[in-house]
């Protein structure tokens, strides 16, 4: 008996991965984050399977439900949303399976982030711009943040920052990063990615709030922040295909030298 634990992605049940299409296929039990993993991700289930919404359990009886298949000798896909690395609360679920002796296996999932990017059809870091992403969230009813990772220090960098699970703390944010960035530092909102209702809002931290109440976000949306966002068709060319960037699979070759002479 295993417990697979499955990142399902942002939503899209066709960006789930073969591997967690096949584990789930395989699972005589599965239990699932219904609040944000969609019921078509449910269709690849065994049609005897138990199926789960976990969504308004608490840890004991998710565990207890894990017990009884392994009592049953029964595998079980422990599905969540996005990519289990991520903000999914899987630790605490391993630490019990740990001292329970029940094995587990984790596969990862999109992450929305990712997903978001790939809408927007951009990347997250551009050369000379930015290299560096920060994926973070806000403390609300949630944990606290450790010291140091606070929105003014993080804010520093100049990186992108992807702000999870902040939404209604957005007017926080705001205040935390305007005094770095000015009010006309480029945000996207990105809601529900790859959900029927999915939606972008595009804005600055001047405008970005306002933006927010009319369309009435209120959870289930990922900040997206930094400077890849304003032209990025600007951007410098990375040295990565440059003509005069020579390394082992593209040796250097009179053709291209003169080229780079050019």
């Amino acid at each position: 008996m295993t417990v697979h634990f499955i990142g399902a992605g942002p939503g899209d049940p066709e960006l789930l991965s073969l591997k967690a299409a096949r584990l789930i296929s395989e699972s005589p039990v599965v239990l699932y984050a219904g609040s944000l993993v969609p019921k078509e991700v449910l269709q690849h289930a065994p049609k005897n399977s138990e199926i789960t919404d976990t969504a308004p359990l608490h840890l004991d009886q998710i565990m207890t439900l894990i017990s009884e298949a392994n009592q049953r000798g029964h595998d079980v896909a422990r599905v969540h949303s996005g990519d289990p690395s991520l903000y999914s609360a899987v630790t605490e679920q391993i630490n019990r399976l740990n001292t329970l002796g029940i094995p587990f296996d984790i596969t990862p999932g999109i992450p929305a982030f990712a997903a978001a990017a790939a809408k927007l059809g951009q990347e997250l870091t551009l050369p000379r711009i930015a290299q560096t992403v920060i994926l973070t969230r806000t403390a609300t009813q949630s944990s606290a943040m450790p010291e140091g990772e606070d929105l003014d220090t993080l804010a520093r960098s100049y990186a992108t920052l992807a702000i999870h699970l902040s939404i209604n703390n957005l007017a926080k944010v705001i205040r935390a990063l305007e005094p770095h960035y000015g009010s006309d530092y480029p945000v996207i909102i990105a809601y529900r990615v790859s959900w029927p209702d999915e939606l972008f809002l595009h804005g600055t931290l001047s405008n970005i709030r306002s933006k927010v109440k009319q369309a009435g976000i209120t959870r289930t949306a990922l900040i997206l922040v930094g400077r890849v966002f304003k032209h990025p068709e600007d951007a410098t060319e990375s040295m990565l295909y440059d003509v005069r960037h020579h390394h082992v699979l593209r040796p250097l070759t009179l053709d291209a030298d003169a080229d780079a002479n050019l």
